[in-house]
């Protein structure tokens, strides 16, 4: 089983979809904002991936928290800011065969499903 979790409208996520399409690959999508996030799938992938490396710190919506909320960020706080904010979440998260995998690379998604 493959699970694609991300939004829609962000042009990586198109960019998976795509790559997965043209390679014949079935998957299900799960987008964040359509069809919700729960705190039990966001913790258990937080203890595959770890929190550092699934906060998106370069979006919009990171940038535009205050400074002291920033500056504060640990492992609770920012699975709090991504519950309440999905878009904090890097995409794509890839979840095949058990394996968690984040962000869209061609070469990474071929050697994935090799």
């Amino acid at each position: 089983m493959t699970t694609l979790y991300g939004i829609k409208n962000c042009d990586t996520i198109k960019k998976a979809r795509a790559w997965l399409s043209a390679n014949n690959i079935d998957y299900i999508f799960h987008d964040y904002r359509q069809d919700g996030l729960d705190t039990k799938w966001l913790e258990q992938t937080e203890q595959t991936l770890g929190w550092e490396l699934m906060l998106n710190k370069r979006g919009t919506t990171f940038r535009q928290l205050s400074e002291e909320q920033k500056q504060g960020v640990d492992k609770m706080s920012a699975l709090a800011l991504m519950l309440e904010y999905p878009a904090m979440i890097k995409r794509p998260i890839l979840i095949h065969n058990d394996e968690y995998f984040i962000g869209f690379k061609a070469e990474q998604f071929a050697e994935v499903f090799s």
